[in-house]
């Protein structure tokens, strides 16, 4: 009896014992912590105020981007991604275009997209796969460029209706585009705010380079009825000093002062229509030769070459927003905002519907492929253009751009 009682005291001494040095730990750890949260903060205030020019040493020290690092970070920097927060940004990818100008265009300057769904006059479907999307306005581009004189760019603007960049120009006359000054053009690449263009559409001033009168032809070395004539030394050095101050990019040129591989957008095929071929963004054309007086081929980016008309008229450089082809929509509902509806397959619908519909299973019936009007679609050709086809359909053809075989070569 006594000997437990002896055990029953010595145990409670030993409790008291070990609470009070957990206690006493405790009060240590504590009383630390807070030492070192004393000492960072009179660290960093020491740091703060340390003179300019003195070196910190460090653990590690900092890398130094190069020439191959910057390159890296040009190829990864050309897309905005986002962080898949959602299964619909997950894989989006836009270009990115910082020079951009975010705020609203100019009102006046732009017109309603009024839509029809694809349908004619009479309420039927003339083109499938087209409905609804997001209210738009549409920019009026001048595609005449008919005003003379420098124009001073504005900025640089985005066009919901193309896929190419837009640049907002201001004439230097105040009475220039009926008094309005402003206009807008399809921005090529490289054009930024602040630059300059003008358009020799209308013709090219005299006195702008020393000894040309204005007549281009007696520059050229051509008679007044465009045949080739002698062109003596003084001539050329004027053509070239001509060529020199005029090809520059998003100028308008005729095409018989634009010297042979430049790159070339917005063409006109006719001298007193608008400028229709190569608008597309990233796309360009490049002029090969000068044949004569008369003509000038121009290679296009499908491949075709083809004459045109000395007197017809191009912008200078590339259209800008080349990388709009690379981009990702992300879902499909960004599709629908663009005014695309879907495209069914023709073998997922019914006999009465397609050629290739009905049956069982995914089979078109060892048909031929098809489209939904009956027409062969995969090798046969429905038109023939350029020398091979029909007489008179396009003599302008050179040489037809690569199909089949020759395309995938």
């Amino acid at each position: 009896m006594v000997a437990s009682v002896q055990f029953e005291e010595a145990r409670k001494k030993l409790s008291r014992a070990l609470s009070a040095s957990r206690y006493i730990f405790l009060f240590m750890f504590s009383t630390a912590a807070r030492a070192g949260v004393q000492l960072f903060k009179a660290c960093s205030r020491s740091s703060l105020s340390r003179p300019a020019g003195v070196i910190v040493r460090r653990y590690a020290t900092e890398a130094q981007p190069g020439d191959i690092n910057d390159a890296l970070a040009r190829t990864t920097a050309l897309f905005k991604t986002y962080k898949p927060i959602s299964p619909g940004i997950r894989h989006l990818r836009r270009p990115i275009n910082d020079q951009l100008w975010k705020g609203r265009p100019i009102k006046a300057l732009t017109i309603p997209l009024r839509r029809k769904g694809g349908r004619n006059n009479q309420g039927r479907i003339v083109v499938r796969h087209i409905g609804g999307g997001h209210k738009r306005r549409l920019r009026t581009i001048d595609f005449m460029r008919t005003e003379v004189g420098p124009h001073d760019v504005v900025r640089i603007e985005y066009d919901p209706g193309r896929s190419g960049h837009i640049a907002l120009l201001r004439g230097r006359d105040p009475m220039s585009n009926n008094g309005m000054r402003y206009s807008y053009i399809l921005a090529p690449e490289g054009l930024r705010a602040g630059d300059v263009v003008q358009s020799f559409r209308a013709g090219v001033p005299a006195g702008i380079v020393p000894g040309f009168d204005g007549n281009l032809n007696v520059a050229m070395g051509l008679n007044d009825d465009g045949s080739p004539a002698d062109q003596t030394s003084t001539q050329s050095l004027t053509i070239g000093l001509l060529r020199a101050a005029t090809v520059r990019s998003g100028n308008v040129l005729p095409l018989k002062l634009i010297p042979p591989g430049t790159p070339i957008h917005c063409i006109s095929l006719f001298p007193e229509r608008k400028m229709g071929l190569v608008r597309s963004a990233g796309t360009f054309a490049t002029v090969l030769t000068h044949e004569n007086s008369k003509y000038t081929q121009v290679k296009l980016q499908s491949g075709e070459v083809r004459r045109v008309l000395q007197s017809c008229c191009a912008t200078i450089g590339k259209v800008s927003n080349p990388l709009w082809r690379n981009r990702s929509l992300g879902k499909a509902g960004r599709s629908r905002w663009l005014g695309r509806r879907p495209h069914v397959r023709g073998a997922a619908m019914n006999r009465c519907d397609h050629p290739h519909g009905g049956g069982r299973g995914k089979s078109k019936g060892n048909k031929h492929p098809r489209s939904i009007w009956g027409w062969l679609t995969k090798g046969k050709r429905t038109r023939r253009p350029g020398p091979k086809g029909p007489k008179g359909s396009n003599k302008m053809v050179i040489k037809e751009r690569p199909r089949g075989k020759e395309k995938r070569q």
